[in-house]
C-alpha cells in the first residue's frame, strides 16, 4: 500500500468498434492521489488525453456508488480489480502501489460485444429479464402485507438474490463466459416469493432459453462467479434455478 502519491503505466486496451482490431495501449500517470477512486483516476487520464487532443477512453460508468453495476472494468485479470465485494468505482487506488503497472480491459465475452474500448454491449441482460423476470398481478389496491405471510429465511434469500446488480462480473470471470449467476439471481428473487408462483416454471424455462440464445456459456461450478461477484450472489441460486428448470418438465402445460 502507498501512502503518498503514486506514479502508474496504465496498459489500456483501446479498440474502435467490435469489428475493428484492439490492442493495448501504454499510459504513464503521475501524482496520483490513493483516494482516488479507479475512475477518478481514469478521469485523470482521459482529461490528459482531451488536453493532447487525442481520443479518451471510452469507459461505462453511472452512479459510482456500486448501485448500477456499469462500471465493468477488467484491471489485472480480475473483474472489478484486486479487492471482494467492491465494483470498479468503490476501487481506491490505495490498492496499488508506486510504479505498479495496471492491466484494463473490457469484459470478455461473445454475449458482450465490445462497443468501444472498455465499453461492452450488456443488453444481453436485459433480453434475459425480459424473457422472464417479472410477475403478472391484478391491478387495484396493494394487498394487505398481513395477506402475504413469508418466511423469514425465504425473504431473506430472496433478498440476497435481488442484491444481483447485473454488472456481469460473473460472466468476465467465468472460463466459459456463463451467465448461469446471474440468471439464478433473477430467477429466485421471484421463484422465493408468493408473488412469482404463479408464472415460476415458466419463467425458469424461458429465461434460460434466452440465456442459451444469447450464447453465453455452460457453467462447471468452478465457483468463480460467487468469489469474484461485487454483491456476493451464492452458488445457490443456480442450484435451486437448476431444480425448478427440471420440475418444470414435470409440470403440467396448464400450469406451465
Amino acid at each position: 500500500m502507498s501512502t503518498g502519491n503514486m506514479n502508474l503505466t496504465l496498459k489500456v486496451w483501446r479498440q474502435k468498434n467490435n469489428i475493428a482490431k484492439g490492442s493495448l495501449v501504454d499510459y504513464k500517470l503521475s501524482n496520483i492521489s490513493p483516494d482516488m477512486s479507479f475512475l477518478e483516476m481514469f478521469d485523470v487520464l482521459n482529461e490528459g488525453l482531451v488536453d493532447k487532443g487525442e481520443e479518451p477512453v471510452v469507459f461505462d460508468h453511472d452512479c459510482r456508488e456500486g448501485i448500477c453495476g456499469a462500471c465493468s472494468m477488467f484491471i489485472n485479470g480480475q473483474p472489478h480489480g484486486p479487492l471482494q465485494g467492491v465494483t470498479t468505482c468503490q476501487l481506491h487506488m490505495r490498492s496499488f502501489k508506486d510504479g505498479d503497472t495496471i492491466v484494463v480491459e473490457p469484459w470478455r465475452a461473445k454475449a458482450f460485444p465490445v462497443i468501444k474500448d472498455l465499453m461492452v454491449d450488456r443488453t444481453a441482460f436485459d433480453r434475459v429479464i425480459a424473457a422472464g423476470g417479472f410477475i403478472s398481478v391484478n391491478t387495484g389496491n396493494a394487498q394487505d402485507a398481513n395477506n402475504l405471510p413469508i418466511p423469514k429465511v425465504k425473504a431473506d434469500s430472496a433478498f440476497e438474490a435481488a442484491a444481483c446488480i447485473g454488472c456481469g462480473a460473473c460472466v468476465a470471470t467465468c472460463k466459459n463466459a456463463s451467465a448461469m449467476l446471474f440468471v439464478s439471481a433473477k430467477i429466485s428473487q421471484l421463484a422465493q416469493l408468493p408473488q412469482g408462483q404463479p408464472e415460476r416454471y415458466r419463467r425458469v424455462q424461458s429465461m434460460v432459453s434466452q440465456m442459451d440464445a444469447e450464447g453465453f456459456g455452460n457453467c462447471t461450478n468452478t465457483g468463480a462467479c460467487e468469489a469474484e461477484c461485487p454483491k456476493g450472489i451464492s452458488l445457490e441460486n443456480i442450484a435451486r434455478m437448476n431444480r425448478d428448470f427440471y420440475s418444470a418438465k414435470f409440470v403440467s402445460e396448464e400450469e406451465v
